[in-house]
């Protein structure tokens, strides 16, 4: 059965990295994946200019959600300036009541990054702004069934992965071929090889749960979800 999924993630390029190979195994399998990018993640380069960057890291994540078929959401923030409002869960609350997702994915609550934090608060409160009646919002309230936290190197502190999705060669492919296009990833601006950690992440997974790549998330509740599919 096709599912939907929303992926919030503090800058352009974090759940495309993190959630990308099992948004593009949803989008595969028949399903809607919506990436939610909070920040644009201007400020991470640097020797080119926050707003020359700014529409490069727009034209990447633009080519990696026509790669693996996913919609894009862009909410206008500035990297490192993620405010911790309600307007950013409203924003979010709104994609949720109109998608309906059946799974949400977003960065870990403890993180060496504000907007990553921030941006996982205002997913987890939008979700609970989207499951409520509001008068003053003529949409059909939405609760989603079920909160995930991406596996981050960044974002690392007391997560333990309880959710294991096996990633298929395809859908692996189709994110290697997105991800490839963001110049972080390839590790141009400080070095780190994000594509080669995440590839060997997903392989030491799959070893974990018998399949040759897997993604690992956490749960944001009590269940307990292992070798699930969406």
């Amino acid at each position: 059965m096709s599912k939907t999924v929303i992926a919030v993630g503090g800058h352009i390029g974090d759940m495309e990295l993190t959630a990308g190979p099992t948004l593009a195994k949803v989008v595969l399998e028949g399903g809607r994946a919506i990436i939610i990018d909070c920040t644009y993640g201007e400020r991470g380069h640097p020797t080119i200019a926050p707003s020359v960057y700014r529409e490069q890291k727009l034209e990447e994540a633009r080519f990696f959600a026509d790669t693996i078929g996913a919609e894009l959401v862009t909410l206008d923030y500035s990297d490192g300036f993620l405010p911790d409002d309600e307007a950013v869960a409203e924003q979010i609350a709104e994609v949720i009541r109109e998608a309906k997702p059946d799974i949400l994915i977003t960065h870990w609550l403890h993180s060496m990054h504000r907007d990553h934090e921030r941006a996982a608060q205002a997913a987890i409160r939008g979700a609970f702004l989207a499951s409520i009646p509001i008068e003053e919002i003529d949409a059909e309230r939405h609760s989603v069934p079920m909160i995930l936290h991406a596996e981050n190197w960044e974002d690392m502190e007391g997560f333990e992965a309880d959710v294991f999705y096996e990633i298929p060669e395809e859908a692996y492919q189709k994110w290697r071929t997105g991800i490839e296009r963001h110049a972080f990833a390839r590790g141009e601006t400080y070095g780190f090889r994000f594509i080669d950690y995440y590839s060997a992440l997903m392989q030491v997974k799959g070893c974990l749960v018998g399949h040759q790549r897997a993604a690992a998330f956490k749960t944001a509740g009590h269940e307990r979800f292992a070798l699930a599919g969406p």
